[in-house]
């Protein structure tokens, strides 16, 4: 990978994305626009055809193409990706739709470090199909979760919610379209108070610090 770059001050940021990447176009505006006073330095990507990639050009965001085929083991997989994320001195990692569970090796490395947005109210409907889930059980409010990932699935503390009423009318891609919405404001607001050290984690519970 050669030597490591320049390190610009502030916190460098990498957003994982395997997919469309709206909620990558919701950060890189909030970064673009100084709502968040940080560096976003990478995308990574699984994918090599993600739509995301096209957003990240767009920004002018440097883009590492990291295949599950191209290694034998998934540990061999994640010592690619540790490998680019210490060459670009990334301080926050971002799981923005990445179909991938980390191991938890690789959580440990970043512990409190990582950041993910699940569309539901966690603990209630974890897992790939969130919002789904949700509408197909009937209930009458859900939201979005930004928690910092464990070694569990949907698991770690919890950062912020933000919870929203289904109506009755709503279709479930209606409530998909409401659900990303949220997402795209909650995220940035997450991100921002965690590059200004106002997050303070423990076993279960955040502490947000407000000076």
């Amino acid at each position: 990978m050669g030597k490591n770059r320049e390190r610009k001050s502030g916190v460098n940021i990498a957003v994982f994305a395997s997919g469309n990447g709206s909620n990558f176009e919701a950060i890189a505006q909030a970064v673009k626009k100084r709502k968040i006073r940080a560096n976003l330095a990478l995308l990574v990507s699984d994918n090599p055809t993600a739509f995301v990639l096209k957003r990240a050009r767009k920004y002018k965001i440097r883009i590492a193409i990291v295949r599950r085929e191209d290694f034998f083991t998934k540990k061999d997989f994640e010592a690619g990706i540790l490998s680019c994320l210490k060459v670009h001195g990334i301080d926050l990692i971002v799981l923005a739709g990445f179909m991938r569970v980390l191991s938890p090796e690789f959580v440990r490395r970043y512990r409190n470090k990582i950041l993910n947005i699940h569309p539901s109210l966690l603990p209630a409907f974890k897992g790939a199909h969130g919002i789904r889930d949700a509408f197909d059980y009937g209930v009458k409010v859900s939201g979005v979760t930004v928690h910092f990932v464990d070694e569990q699935m949907d698991h770690g503390p919890i950062v912020l919610q933000e919870p929203l009423v289904i109506e009755e009318r709503d279709t479930l891609a209606e409530l998909e379209a409401r659900i990303h919405k949220v997402e795209h404001c909650i995220y940035p607001e997450a991100i921002k108070l965690f590059t200004e050290r106002k997050l303070k984690a423990g076993k279960r519970k955040v502490k947000i610090l407000f000076r």
